[in-house]
């Protein structure tokens, strides 16, 4: 895979060091594809006894914190500077986050009964989402990436934590042998039935909702607090940094569906696809262009 000196450090030490409990939940994903949405409903579906998930109560983590902060990173905060953290004592279920391809997490993850839920998106999209973020948090005189030169990495499979296509594949392949242990999310699915999704994580993660919470609207209490509209409008998702030097307000962007339409030509439209058709084929993994 593709990705930085440091994260390469940072996955060395998670791979020696960590030490997962059956417990565990990981929250896996493709760069620029819901991650920080997905960390937000995750945290919310487990702790929705701990803490009212109501937005007007300020207790709330998730009105205090970025999501990022709430379920850690291994490679940019939990293992971060090859550091080495006591994680024993955290409460359970303890929450991580990774977007390290599934064939390199530790053994004890693949080991453990841990529970692993991964969100992509379309292949499309992701890429406009990418190319915006990374000139986004280009620093000083480091030049930007044109929209062609972007593309064509791309669809080379050289993007970070890539080829996207393997990473997708990773985990998806792993969901159909051990459908207990790995849940596959799409963003876009997640955005068209949000409902129906939440209570199938729920459902997944040993913490299914009750008829009675259904009843008292506890999912949709869920859907409004995780709202892109509200994440974004919070502000501690405005300023700070939560991952390395990515100043939290680039975190959430557009959020949209389609939203390549308004930058792919023809040509980037059918390159795209024959490289996902090639991919792809026989996995039983596929993508609408829109």
């Amino acid at each position: 895979m593709w990705c930085q000196p440091a994260e390469i450090q940072a996955i060395s030490a998670f791979q020696k060091h960590f030490q997962a409990k059956d417990s565990d939940i990981v929250v896996a994903s493709i760069p620029k594809s819901g991650t920080t949405w997905l960390k937000a409903l995750t945290f919310a579906i487990v702790n929705r006894h701990r803490f009212n998930i109501s937005s007007k109560n300020y207790n709330n983590p998730l009105l205090t914190s970025n999501p990022h902060d709430l379920v850690p990173f291994f490679e940019y905060k939990v293992y971060e500077k090859n550091q080495v953290p006591d994680l024993s004592k955290l409460p359970e279920p303890r929450l991580f986050g990774t977007h390290i391809p599934f064939p390199s997490l530790f053994n004890s993850i693949k080991e453990s009964n841990c529970k692993i839920i991964y969100i992509c998106r379309n292949p499309f999209d992701t890429f406009v989402s990418s190319w915006h973020f990374s000139n986004k948090i280009k620093q000083g005189s480091s030049p930007q990436l044109t929209l062609e030169e972007a593309f064509e990495m791309y669809c080379k499979g050289i993007v970070g934590f890539g080829p996207f296509w393997t990473h997708m594949l990773g985990y998806w392949k792993e969901s159909l042998e051990t459908p207990n242990k790995v849940q596959f999310l799409k963003y876009e699915d997640l955005k068209g039935d949000i409902n129906s999704h939440l209570k199938s994580i729920a459902k997944f993660l040993d913490c299914p909702f009750t008829l009675e919470e259904e009843r008292q609207g506890v999912i949709e209490d869920i859907i409004n607090l995780c709202s892109f509209k509200n994440m974004k409008g919070l502000e501690v998702n405005k300023s700070g940094k939560s991952i390395k030097n990515f100043d939290n307000k680039n975190l959430f962007s557009k959020g949209e569906i389609g939203d390549w339409v308004n930058h792919f030509s023809p040509g980037m439209v059918e390159k795209l696809s024959i490289v996902l058709e090639e991919k792809l084929c026989g996995s039983g993994l596929w993508f609408r262009p829109s």
